[in-house]
């Protein structure tokens, strides 16, 4: 189904959602380099309870990365080390 994006391409923390919804996908768009991670939250901050970690180096441009879970205070992603990667997070 349909659901709201959020493009991210800086590191940075950013809420992407606050309060409960569904974390739909992450889409690869450029991959990082140098050690670059995106890690996913329920949380307003990056101190909350991780939904995952993605090694944007690791994982080419151009993949989606599907998720359809449910999270319950919000979505937080931190983009971190290295160059960032270029990413579509999917959320409803």
């Amino acid at each position: 189904g349909v659901g709201s994006y959020t493009p991210l391409s800086a590191n940075a923390t950013t809420t992407v959602k606050s309060g409960g919804g569904i974390l739909k996908r992450v889409i690869i768009n450029k991959a990082g380099a140098a050690g670059n991670t995106v890690t996913l939250y329920d949380a307003l901050s990056a101190s909350g309870t991780p939904i995952g970690t993605i090694d944007s180096v690791a994982t080419l441009g151009g993949r989606t990365l599907e998720y359809g879970l449910a999270f319950a205070t919000g979505l937080t992603v931190v983009i971190g080390t290295g160059t960032a990667a270029d990413i579509t997070v999917v959320w409803a």
